[in-house]
């Protein structure tokens, strides 16, 4: 697959600046993980970059980047630091994207300049008892004089205790009776109350919070879309944001490896691991580490060809969703097993709650569970399956996007 993203020299441009901008980042950002604050002077370090308003187009002071671009953008965030990482996903794929692509011009110029220059974004779907099931969620928004008034809480809310700019759902009611979910864009202030912070196993970097909405009054504009139709909007963002959080993912992967290739390279003395001694390269003892890091690079270089194929399709506005979900269970579960496995190379060392390789094993969870479950994406893949098998006999170039893949 060519390197699209070559063919643009500012992307180009972008992309080496942003690499190099996480590298001098990375002992700061280290630090707020073992402490687990919130990075905000890496937040703001890369504000110049426009790192913050990645997929935005530029009359929003935003870079304007394809996604086949911004997924080669997020691994290097994944890379580095997946904390950071799922705040720069979580705030320009779900948040934002969802005003831009949903929201009234009005809102578009409102908020999305603000998100662009670091304003962080959240985006509040999950409840208690509505997690994989999005339907079941109760909080509510009436209208009122022209205003919506929002009631109830949401649970692990990304950025929820760091946000400007939130994007909420609720049920809501239309004049004739009929029920649904609608999505409001929201700024902190009376009516948002903020709950307990998670403290969590993994990115305790990154920021995650309870939020309760205690009659929050929003103007009638400030609706994202149609009435009602906040279920559709919330499943659209999800499809696209599973190829997004993908990159995220092979960069997790691909820090993983290279940390361990490295550690191993530098070995300077003889100790145990877990499946063989570290030796010298003319020892079969070390087979067994190069079987390892041979095996999860080919399915790294796997996942991040699917991943790419479902970005470009996404940029074509060509049925992507079935190849989303194949690169979300891909490479969200290759960067638990990566870690995981390159965790018992690396001995004792691993118990260590300050090894780097056992943060990434910590970290890594989520991209197995965050935008859509494994378990979620083996069901939806499935079902694309049985209605469509040439989806699993035909190459991707043979396809016609137009009649099978998925949703746009």
């Amino acid at each position: 697959m060519q390197n699209e993203t070559m063919k643009k020299p500012e992307t180009k441009n972008f992309i080496v600046k942003l690499k190099n901008a996480l590298e001098n980042q990375r002992p700061y950002l280290d630090q707020c993980s073992q402490k687990e604050v919130f990075p905000w002077e890496a937040v703001k370090a890369l504000i110049p970059l426009g790192a913050w308003g990645m997929i935005y187009p530029k009359e929003y002071n935003g870079l304007g980047l394809s996604h086949y671009e911004y997924v080669q953008a997020l691994e290097e965030f994944g890379r580095v630091d997946p904390s950071l990482a799922l705040t720069a996903e979580s705030h320009n794929s779900l948040c934002g994207h969802t005003i831009l692509q949903f929201g009234s011009e009005e809102l578009r110029a409102k908020y999305l300049p603000l998100l662009a220059k670091g304003t962080m974004g959240a985006w509040a779907l999950t409840e208690a008892e509505a997690g994989s099931d999005a339907k079941s969620i109760r909080t509510t928004a009436q209208l009122k004089d022209n205003h919506w008034i929002l009631n109830g809480s949401k649970t692990f809310t990304t950025q929820g205790s760091v946000a400007g700019v939130y994007v909420i759902f609720a049920v809501t009611a239309l004049p004739n009776g009929e029920k649904g979910i609608s999505a409001f864009a929201a700024e902190p202030g009376p009516g948002i109350e903020i709950g307990k912070k998670e403290i969590k196993m993994g990115l305790r970097a990154s920021d995650t919070a309870q939020l309760y909405l205690n009659n929050l009054k929003l103007p009638q504009e400030n609706l994202i879309g149609a009435p009602n139709q906040g279920f559709s909007i919330a499943m659209k963002i999800l499809d696209a944001g599973r190829v997004a959080i993908s990159g995220v993912a092979l960069g997790v992967t691909r820090g993983a490896l290279e940390w361990t290739i490295n550690k191993i390279k530098n070995k300077k003395q003889e100790t145990r691991s877990l499946r063989t001694r570290w030796a010298g390269k003319d020892n079969p003892g070390l087979k067994a580490e190069q079987k390892i890091i041979a095996h999860l690079t080919a399915r790294l270089h796997a996942a991040r060809l699917v991943a790419l194929h479902a970005a470009r399709l996404f940029d074509q506005k060509k049925r992507y969703a079935f190849y989303g979900c194949l690169a979300k269970l891909l490479s969200g579960e290759l960067a638990m097993q990566a870690t995981t496995q390159l965790l018992d190379l690396i001995g004792e060392e691993g118990g260590r709650i300050d090894c780097h390789a056992a943060k990434l094993f910590r970290d890594s969870k989520l991209y197995e569970i965050g935008e859509g479950t494994s378990e979620v994406q083996a069901l939806v893949i499935s079902r694309y399956l049985f209605s469509n098998p040439e989806l699993l006999l035909k190459p991707p170039n043979l396809y016609d996007f137009n009649e099978v893949g998925g949703n746009k």
